[in-house]
């Protein structure tokens, strides 16, 4: 677990954050809002350690600190989304671990909230408070939100701390709930700081990848990692867009035979940015936005991709 001092670009959220603790002015929820990739989770990281190891000594300190770098402090609750396989759910890292076929993104659900009821119900046993963090918040459907809703509504001795894009990808009643911690995209030279001490300093040289990351570190490694995965022939295919309705089934199937949906979720930001500078089309820009609200949903990927190539193939729209 790191600290709040190694958040880099972030001054406006960890200084709120630093008041509130010392001020002893916690609130009961917090959402961290923005882009992913530019430090919310390490910003939750930080603020568990301070919040967990606020007036301890040094000794005592050090001990939270392992224990949370080792992931088993019993007060704290650390929740991803999960994919469900034979009655089981998994991480995206245990389900890469476990060779699993994944034919849908991961999401938060219900049982994972009722686990988080359940947390929260005993008192915290080493610590001033329990602390919750959700990822990926965005990924609740409407009855793991409304379960919990009711969690925030008395959520006792505890903070709860949701990771999330936006306001806007939430219900309205979990947002009230919470109050708002606003994070946003890095200037250039917190960008390049970051991506050096990451050991990723070749990406500073990548225009492509540096411009569809805007401004979040994490994108461009993230962007960088697919495109050196992804088949190159099948990004060549993806880049000239099929012209009949038969090269617009095959390239659905071979995307959605080839590429796993949360990779396919990643490679949406590459394609915009692609079809934006080959074709200056904002409609193509404007239907891959909807693919992504579908793949989100959980829309059957590859009906999703045939019908927007079949699309793309009547339209009949060529490069500049």
């Amino acid at each position: 677990m790191i600290s709040l001092d190694q958040v880099i670009g972030q001054p406006q959220a960890v200084a709120l954050l630093r008041q509130a603790i010392a001020k002893e002015r916690i609130a009961p929820a917090y959402l961290f809002a923005g882009p992913e990739g530019i430090g919310r989770r390490l910003t939750a990281q930080g603020f568990t350690t301070a919040l967990m190891t606020q007036g301890r000594s040094e000794s005592e300190q050090r001990l939270v600190r392992y224990k949370l770098l080792k992931n088993n402090h019993p007060d704290l609750l650390w929740v991803e989304p999960t994919y469900q396989h034979q009655g089981k759910l998994y991480t995206p890292a245990q389900a890469q671990e476990a060779g699993l076929k994944r034919k849908a993104p991961p999401q938060i659900r219900i049982e994972q909230i009722r686990q988080l009821g359940e947390f929260l119900s005993r008192p915290a046993l080493e610590s001033p408070r329990c602390v919750v963090v959700i990822e990926a918040a965005q990924t609740m459907g409407e009855s793991p939100a409304n379960a919990l809703l009711k969690t925030l509504e008395e959520p006792g001795r505890a903070t709860l701390i949701l990771l999330a894009p936006s306001a806007d990808s939430l219900l309205p009643t979990l947002v009230s709930r919470c109050q708002k911690v606003p994070f946003y995209r890095l200037p250039e030279a917190d960008m390049a700081r970051i991506l050096i001490n990451q050991g990723y300093q070749h990406i500073l040289a990548d225009e492509t990848v540096l411009a569809i990351a805007q401004g979040s570190p994490g994108a461009a490694i993230q962007i960088y990692e697919l495109l050196s995965n992804v088949p190159q022939d099948l990004l060549r295919s993806l880049q000239q867009l099929p012209q009949e309705p038969v090269g617009a089934l095959q390239l659905a199937k071979t995307l959605h035979d080839t590429l796993d949906p949360e990779i396919q979720l990643q490679l949406i930001d590459y394609l915009q940015y692609q079809y934006w500078q080959t074709f200056r089309h904002e409609g193509l820009v404007q239907r891959l936005e909807v693919i992504r609200k579908h793949l989100r949903s959980y829309v059957q990927p590859r009906l999703v991709w045939e019908t927007f190539f079949l699309e793309v193939a009547s339209s009949g729209i060529t490069p500049l």
